[in-house]
Parts: structure tokens; C-alpha cells; sequence
């Protein structure tokens, strides 16, 4: 199964390119039709003096009809298509998954603490080892 690759990214709603250890991983979740009306794209809402989407704003809009969803709900009916290298077994994969983001403990190897960050976890094709795309910490 071929996995459609995004041609710009006013399609989606999240990608990201990383390297994760010896590994691979290159990630991107498209823009879903509107719940409501079924025609528009849902995006974030336009700030109507700039004409640019609002970034830290809790909620998508429909450009059609105006229909809003709240963030959390929003991103849980999307799926994030997945083409990554497993760091453990140098498998290459494609994998599509549900777009929601869970609590999970890592060590951090600088430090060898543990902590908790959000992230989307998937397992190898191959090798069945745990994977992560973890959120993007300030």
C-alpha cells in the first residue's frame, strides 16, 4: 500500500521530517472534509485583518460554512501517515495510524532521566520495536 505524499503543505494539518536514532521518520497528516457541510477543507480560522490563519487558536473552521470543532476533537477523527526507517533493524515501512497523541515515559540520554512527553506511538513492521513522534517541546 502506497501512501499519498503530501504535494504542499496547505494540505495538512502536521508534518514533520526527523531522525531518530539510526532511523528515519518522515510524517504528515491531511486536512479533513468538513463534518457539517462535507465541501471545504477544515483549517484553522483567518484573522480577518491579515488574512493569515490564526496559530494558537483551540479550534478548525470550515471556510465553507463557518462550522467550528474544537482542536482535540478535530485531530482524533485524523490519520497520520507514516514512511520512517526503524532505528533497531533498518527496516524501511509505511504505516498509516490514528492521529492521536498519548502520554508516554522515555529516558532522555543526556541526562538518563525519565520523562513524560506526548507522542503518536507506532511499532515496526519487522521487528515490533516502539517507535515515537513525539511533540515538539519548546
Amino acid at each position: 500500500m502506497a501512501l499519498r505524499e503530501p504535494v504542499s503543505m496547505d494540505e495538512c494539518v502536521y508534518f514533520t521530517n526527523r531522525n531518530v536514532g539510526k532511523g528515519k521518520i518522515r510524517a504528515w497528516v491531511f486536512r479533513g472534509n468538513c463534518p457539517k457541510c462535507g465541501k471545504g477543507l477544515m483549517g484553522k480560522p483567518k484573522d480577518p485583518k491579515t488574512g493569515r490563519a490564526k496559530i494558537r487558536t483551540e479550534e478548525y473552521e470550515c471556510p465553507e460554512c463557518k462550522y467550528n470543532v474544537p482542536q482535540q476533537e478535530y485531530e482524533e477523527t485524523l490519520a497520520m501517515n507514516i514512511q520512517y526507517t526503524c532505528p533497531k533493524c533498518n527496516n524501511a515501512g509505511e504505516i498509516s495510524v490514528p492521529f492521536k497523541r498519548k502520554k508516554v515515559q522515555r529516558v532522555e540520554e543526556e541526562t538518563g532521566k525519565k520523562e513524560t512527553v506526548e507522542a503518536v506511538r507506532f511499532l515496526c513492521e519487522k521487528c515490533n520495536e516502539k517507535i515515537d513522534v513525539t511533540k515538539k517541546m519548546k
